[in-house]
């Protein structure tokens, strides 16, 4: 895929520091991670590490310290849990390989057993109950801008498969001492565009008028100019520098929303992507920090219908379909809001169904996490949650998730958020950190 950019469209300054930006999970629809601190290692803010000041680099001992204590405490789990013996051999080897490199590679099978584990320890996240199937994608020898692209591009392919969703995460090039990997911008790959008008208000999403602007920056055209324009993905390589790609139509896969109910409901033009697939945070095993790691698994329908297209800072569509249903707006104590948040719902769950495309309700996903935490804490494993993202935001007290409290403790491996990654994702500029 070739790189479109416009080396006018920015001051050079801006392109000599657009390599380093800096935030899944504002009001994201995909929740599937815990806020963290970020790597304390590689990358990560130089505040978080520990008995230090803030400074602009961490000392190539104490680093390297701190990335064998990590690898050490990962090589451990991995070969307990996998049965693999004695891990001294293995932490003796990356010893060696940290001493002269400051960092190590790990082995296909502890890349592959890391990013499932970190799938298990995503404290924001549902549905993790499958977090075994999760299939991982060893991208690693991909560096630059045009290779990420093309391969989010096969990510997407490959894990739609016509509407049969399949857990998939693409794992780049990692993050390594004076050489950082590659970046996506974009916080998932999809996304729809946000243009702001004159008069302030936005076509589109909201939620992403800041990477629309730098699209456009940077070169893009802009689409038709509907709600639902297709951004591009937004990727950098080494160089430093953000590059836009058109992402081919073959490759995003759209349902149009309809409802079982009500004919006019189509008239909406409302549709949304078949696949929630996060890709501005960092996926750390073992204190390496792979910054582009683009995974996925499949919507559960309130995370469109009730948040996507309902909050009043994305779509806020209550009022329109409340319009079309004739229901009296005049006071929120006529539950108009609440009644149009459901049919609005079920207008996702239908169509998404009526396509072939894989989609959960919130009520049976509920019942699958505590099918999760039962198989869990059989094995001996503790499981964190954070009850305000696994309580469904529609109905959540008729849900079993809704009655009982969690451990919030965070473990490791993870999906973590750097600041530098959620700037990114708002089409900001920062220093960078590794």
């Amino acid at each position: 895929m070739t790189p479109r950019r416009n080396d006018d469209t920015l001051p050079a300054d801006r392109w000599q520091r657009a390599g380093a930006l800096g935030e899944c999970m504002q009001n994201l629809p995909y929740r599937t991670a815990s806020m963290t601190a970020g790597c304390p290692v590689l990358h990560g803010d130089p505040a978080a590490w520990p008995d230090r000041p803030a400074g602009p680099e961490r000392p190539p001992r104490e680093q390297a310290g701190a990335v064998l204590r990590a690898a050490a405490e990962f090589l451990t789990l991995h070969h307990t849990e996998e049965g693999l013996g004695d891990p001294a051999p293995r932490i003796a080897e990356v010893r060696d390989e940290i001493g002269r490199t400051g960092t190590y590679r790990h082995t296909a099978r502890e890349l592959t057993f890391g990013a499932r584990v970190a799938w298990r320890n995503a404290n924001r996240c549902i549905g993790r109950l499958y977090w075994r199937s999760l299939r991982v994608d060893d991208r690693r020898d991909l560096r630059s801008a045009d290779e990420v692209a093309n391969a989010a591009v096969r990510h997407l392919r490959e894990a739609t498969r016509g509407g049969r969703i399949r857990p998939l995460i693409t794992v780049f090039a990692p993050d390594a001492p004076g050489r950082p990997g590659p970046r996506i911008w974009s916080d998932q790959l999809i996304r729809y565009a946000g243009y702001r008008r004159p008069d302030g208000t936005v076509l589109g999403d909201p939620a992403n008028t800041g990477l629309t602007a730098l699209a456009r920056r940077l070169g893009w055209p802009g689409g038709p100019g509907t709600p639902f324009d297709v951004l591009p993905l937004i990727a950098q390589g080494p160089d430093g520098v953000p590059h836009w790609f058109p992402l081919p139509e073959d490759a995003v896969h759209e349902v149009p929303l309809t409802h079982p109910g009500y004919p006019w409901f189509a008239e909406l033009g409302l549709r949304w992507h078949a696949v929630p697939a996060i890709s501005h945070m960092c996926l750390e095993i073992g204190g390496v920090c792979y910054s582009a790691a683009p995974f996925n698994g499949w919507y559960m329908g309130t995370e469109i219908g009730a948040r996507n297209l309902a909050d009043t800072d994305r779509y806020d569509l209550l009022p329109l379909v409340a319009a079309g249903l004739g229901l009296d707006t005049s006071s929120d104590r006529t539950l108009w809001k609440d009644r149009a948040l459901v049919e609005l719902n079920i207008a996702v769950l239908h169509s998404f169904d009526l396509a072939g495309v894989t989609v959960a309700d919130h009520h049976t996903e509920s019942r699958r996490f505590l099918t999760h935490l039962d198989r869990e804490e059989r094995q001996g494993r503790r499981v964190g949650a954070d009850w305000s993202w696994i309580v469904p935001p529609l109905s959540g007290s008729t849900t079993p998730v809704f009655h009982r409290t969690y451990d919030e403790t965070e473990l490791r491996p993870a999906f973590v958020h750097h600041p530098d990654g959620l700037a990114r994702a708002r089409g900001e500029y920062v220093p960078d950190l590794v």
